[in-house]
């Protein structure tokens, strides 16, 4: 069988370039794969292998993250509104016009406040260690709770050290059944990402701004309660950020939505990507996604 192939493109939103990854027939399904902190589209390298010869698969770079450009601060609001209406130009200039959203951390409030706005464009929900409720909130938020209700020198320590690498590899290896089995070059590259010039302070806004998401929850949740999209949860339980209890949170306003859990961490892909593009093929099929 031949090897998918992955291309490599930019796409030029707002004077911004736009990194991301392209594979599979667009005649297949297509799932608009949006990550989390602190990484990028690199998240997705195995899944997309895996699910590309039958899928249409597309994995953008925030501004900012990854191979993106990251403008300065000065011509470019870094918080996740302006983020997700850099991403749905992005949608709408590469003629994606219908999908499935694979929402990973960060991508859920990106790509819930795109589904929100249009709904229309949205297949189905794919949400892996994503948060949309209170309840879901884990103990990993507690060092970074000063820094969001005041921000200051002092408050922000615990989040500079998030952007280290000894911080990184907390979100990749804190839970991870077999952290032998997972590779340090996805940490490696995020902090070579983090490391440009001038991108961790603006990190460090899009963090402060991350309160913001929390006045959405009851925005989101009223658009899966209206639109009742099919939904996959497919959840590391051992993430300290956002617990099983944050997709659990999920079934109330979608309550047949499928829940997938694996023993691992944050980043669910590094152990369980083949499994969980097993879950999404299926999941794919048996909801008539075209």
């Amino acid at each position: 069988m031949k090897t998918a192939t992955i291309s490599y493109k930019t796409e030029n939103v707002d004077g911004i370039s736009i990194f991301y990854r392209e594979a599979g027939d667009k005649k297949n399904p297509a799932i608009l794969l949006l990550n989390g902190f602190p990484s990028s589209s690199f998240t997705f390298r195995e899944l997309i292998a895996d699910l590309a010869a039958d899928h249409y698969l597309i994995a953008p770079d925030y501004p900012a993250f990854g191979n993106s450009d990251a403008p300065l601060k000065e011509s470019y609001e870094y918080t996740f509104h302006n983020l997700s209406l850099t991403m749905e130009k992005f949608i709408d200039q590469i003629g994606l016009s219908q999908f499935s959203l694979y929402a990973f951390d960060y991508g859920g409030p990106v790509g819930f406040r795109i589904a929100s706005r249009r709904p229309e464009l949205i297949q189905s929900l794919i949400i892996q260690n994503a948060n949309a409720y209170i309840e879901g909130i884990g103990p990993g938020f507690n060092d970074a709770m000063p820094f969001l209700q005041n921000r200051n020198t002092e408050t922000e320590k615990p989040i500079r050290h998030l952007m280290t690498l000894d911080g990184i590899r907390i979100f990749y290896f804190n839970g991870a059944e077999h952290p032998e089995q997972i590779s340090p070059d996805g940490p490696i590259l995020d902090l070579f990402y983090l490391n440009r010039p001038g991108v961790i302070d603006i990190h460090l806004d899009l963090l402060h701004n991350y309160s913001s998401n929390v006045a959405e929850y009851g925005n989101w949740q009223q658009y899966f309660r209206t639109h009742l999209p099919p939904a996959l949860l497919v959840w590391g339980k051992n993430d300290p950020f956002f617990p099983l209890s944050a997709a659990e949170a999920y079934k109330t306003d979608l309550p047949d939505a499928e829940l997938r859990v694996y023993n691992t961490s944050h980043f669910a892909l590094e152990e369980y990507h083949s499994e969980i593009a097993a879950n999404i093929r299926a999941f794919i099929i048996n909801n008539n996604i075209r």
